[in-house]
């Protein structure tokens, strides 16, 4: 079966609480964008939308539009950076597990896997996964991979730790059951009506297909599940 799942990634939305790096500009987007977004996925069950880094805007904007068109999402979030100004509080990441939306772990200090310590990397998956579930109220089983860096090591990292799904952002659509989830990054330099319309034809069908494989052998890892779960 060909890939289908187009999955869409968000980081900040509107204008940001405060000073931000220059290089994390493009990734602000008018809330326009998001509403674009959802509105195709209304249309297409195949189109997913998640979120990175755990801004305060996915509570204060996502959240609000997501319910109001009956969808979910999965947020991504930074265990270090919860409660900072700008960012989500425990309390908001409570309260947006309690209205349906999905909750996974972006690690701790956003820093890139494949350069850090064994003992670092554990406090990414392991010990920012504890915080974050103690403040959702949920499991968090799905990960989300900063900078999209990421080797063998940090994938059977992952998976040893319970992980079902790890989600970079390699491009390209996912099959419905792999362990590893490309996404496709929504920037305010690019049209993601256009996007949504380039990913969901066959080229790009076929372009996965192909791809996904290769991913696989090249990392060594299983990156197939038995389930289908999202």
């Amino acid at each position: 079966m060909l890939p289908d799942r187009l999955v869409l990634t968000f980081h900040g939305l509107g204008r940001p609480a405060g000073a931000i790096d220059p290089a994390e500009a493009p990734y602000w987007v008018d809330t326009s964008v998001l509403h674009e977004a959802v509105d195709a996925a209304r249309r297409d069950p195949r189109i997913e939308i998640t979120f990175d880094d755990g801004y305060a805007s996915d509570f204060h904007i996502a959240c609000p539009v997501l319910a109001q068109a009956g969808l979910s999402a999965t947020f991504f979030v930074l265990a270090g950076r919860l409660g900072q100004q700008g960012s989500l509080s425990k309390s908001d990441l409570a309260e947006m597990a309690a209205m349906g939306m999905r909750i996974g772990n972006h690690g701790h200090d956003h820093v890139n896997w494949t350069k850090c310590a064994d003992d670092t990397l554990r406090r990414e998956l392991y010990d920012a996964r504890a915080v974050i579930e103690d403040a959702a109220g949920c499991a968090v089983d799905t990960l989300s991979v900063p900078f999209g860096a990421f080797d063998a090591r940090v994938l059977r990292t992952a998976f040893a730790a319970g992980y079902r799904r790890v989600h970079t952002s390699s491009g390209g659509l996912a099959h419905r059951g792999a362990r590893l989830v490309p996404r496709n990054t929504v920037r305010s330099d690019l049209d993601v009506g256009r996007m949504i319309a380039d990913l969901t034809g066959w080229q790009s069908r076929a372009r996965s297909a192909v791809r996904d494989p290769i991913r696989r052998w090249r990392y060594g890892v299983n990156t197939w599940a038995a389930d289908r779960a999202p």
